[in-house]
C-alpha cells in the first residue's frame, strides 16, 4: 500500500495543481478512488485478468476515449497530460508505473462530468459521485465499500 500522506502531498496535489485542476474535493475524490479501486496501490493490475490498470484501475479503453474525445479538443490540457506522460511507456504501462499521469487521467475522467463535485468533507457524496461516474451502475463496487476503504486506507 502507498503511504496516503505521500500519495496526497507528493503526487495527487502537485499534479492537479500543475494542471490547474486542484481542489480539496478533487483531491479527496482521487484518494477515495485509489483506496476503493486498488486498496491504495495494493493492486496495479485488475484481479481476475481484467483490463484495468494502475492505482485508479482505469481501463485502457477509457484512457483512449479521454484522449480521443476530450483532450483532442482541449489542446492546453492535452499538452499538460503529455508533459506528465513517460514517452518510453505504453498508455497501459503509464497507468501502472506513472502515478502522476494516472492521477491526472483519473481527474480528467471526472472532469468530463457536468455535475459539480461534492464538498470535500462530504464522504457519502464523494462515494455516490465515484459510483455514478467512475464505477457506474454496472460496476461491482458500492458506496459503502468506498466509504469503508476511505476510512481504512486514507484515514488509516
Amino acid at each position: 500500500m502507498i503511504n496516503p500522506k505521500h500519495l496526497r502531498e507528493s503526487v495527487i496535489r502537485p499534479v492537479l495543481q500543475d494542471a490547474g485542476m486542484w481542489s480539496e474535493a478533487a483531491e479527496n475524490l482521487l484518494m477515495g478512488t485509489a483506496a476503493q479501486e486498488s486498496g491504495l496501490g495494493q493492486y496495479l493490475v485488475q484481479l481476475g485478468n481484467g483490463p484495468a490498470r494502475g492505482i485508479f484501475q482505469m481501463e485502457p479503453k477509457t484512457l483512449h476515449d479521454i484522449q480521443e474525445n476530450f483532450l483532442q479538443y482541449r489542446p492546453a490540457l492535452k499538452e499538460k497530460a503529455e508533459h506528465h506522460k513517460a514517452p518510453a511507456l505504453s498508455d497501459a504501462a503509464n497507468l501502472i508505473a506513472n502515478l502522476a499521469y494516472a492521477a491526472l487521467m483519473c481527474r480528467i475522467h471526472y472532469m468530463r462530468v457536468s455535475e459539480a463535485l461534492p464538498a470535500a468533507d462530504d464522504l457519502p457524496g464523494l462515494a455516490r459521485y465515484w459510483k455514478r461516474y467512475y464505477n457506474t451502475a454496472l460496476g461491482k463496487g458500492s458506496e459503502a465499500e468506498f466509504i469503508d476503504n476511505y476510512h481504512r486506507y486514507v484515514e488509516g
